[in-house]
């Protein structure tokens, strides 16, 4: 049982054999399944040039998504602010705020969430922008703010609505910068839980409160693959190691089916790749994830996870966040 907040991360996967229609509609319905069992946020990521990732337009997934629930904050984990100008983010999330007042969410990464290719298709210069992200995330905070006199570029609608803002990184880099600015602070933890630690641990040290959060506060992103049974769990949770191993050797692709015994049957140099991507992730029954979570939570004094789970079949995927929330005592 813990009372630590759960969330949400979904990347809109794009199953074998389906496209990229379905994942919106399986989006609408784990999100509308997500906020029936009591989770706390929806986020959606910023993905480009991926076969098997449907998030590319993260602004429009995240409206449809707001727009067919009715409480859960719905947000973006993240979007990639070097790939845009921040003007024009702010008239987005602006614009969202303004539609579902009080529900959305802003997190920023400096990746460019793509191959170095498509980034140049994105107009983005890879050295120039990097070293840009700092500026870009307070002229985005500003534009937020209540317009000084004299202010001539403004963010409309965006403008005195200050919504949440959060920090997203896999390094320490991130971690500085959100302690800097006394942003909240998400790791990436679910994919590169290397530096995780470390960047928490930054984050808390060098954290300067701010108008916009008085104590530092830590988001990690947790993989989850619950099932009625530890075998079942096991088969799922196939799916996204293969994902994983065909990302890393170049062979990106929707998301494949479960393969049983996928695992066991990999070369050392690809269970490497699994054992160093996905370290933190839980898989089991109801029961074992709810140890897992509450055993990492421990660990890591996370302030809330974000639950990732990236399986073939969406009944299964249901059911997986369903076992999650009712062992951890979020579905009451």
């Amino acid at each position: 049982m813990t009372a630590t907040p759960l969330s949400i991360l979904d990347l809109c996967p794009i199953p074998e054999g389906q496209t990229a229609a379905d994942a919106f509609r399986r989006a609408v319905g784990l999100a509308q399944h997500a906020e029936t069992l009591g989770y706390s946020r929806y986020w959606v990521a910023e993905h480009h040039g991926m076969p098997g990732i449907a998030s590319a337009a993260t602004a429009v997934v995240i409206g449809h998504v707001a727009g067919h629930t009715a409480r859960i904050r719905v947000g973006a984990g993240g979007i990639m602010l070097p790939n845009h100008s921040p003007l024009v983010i702010a008239e987005q999330f602006g614009t969202l705020e303004s539609l579902y007042p009080g529900r959305i969410d802003l997190g920023v990464g400096r990746a460019p969430g793509s191959d170095r290719e498509t980034a140049r298709a994105l107009r983005r210069d890879l050295m120039a922008e990097a070293d840009g992200f700092p500026r870009d995330v307070l002229e985005l905070i500003d534009y937020f703010e209540p317009a000084e006199p004299g202010q001539t570029v403004r963010a409309t609608p965006g403008e005195g609505l200050r919504l949440p803002v959060w920090v997203l990184g896999s390094s320490l880099y991130g971690a500085q910068l959100a302690a800097t600015l006394g942003l909240p602070y998400a790791f990436a933890s679910h994919f590169a839980p290397a530096q995780m630690m470390a960047a928490v641990n930054l984050y808390r040290q060098r954290f300067k409160p701010s108008a916009r959060l008085a104590e530092p506060y830590v988001m990690l992103g947790f993989n989850v693959f619950a099932a009625d049974t530890e075998a079942e769990a096991r088969d799922l949770a196939s799916s996204q190691q293969q994902s994983f191993v065909n990302l890393r050797t170049g062979r990106p692709a929707k998301l494949p089916r479960p393969r049983p015994g996928y695992y066991d049957g990999l070369p050392p140099q690809h269970r490497a790749i699994i054992d160093d991507a996905l370290a933190c992730t839980a898989t089991g029954t109801g029961e074992q994830v709810a140890e897992q979570v509450a055993a990492f939570i421990a660990r890591t004094g996370a302030n809330e996870l974000m639950v990732a789970s990236a399986m073939h079949d969406h009944a299964a995927r249901l059911r997986s966040y369903e076992l999650l929330a009712t062992a951890t005592g979020l579905a009451a």
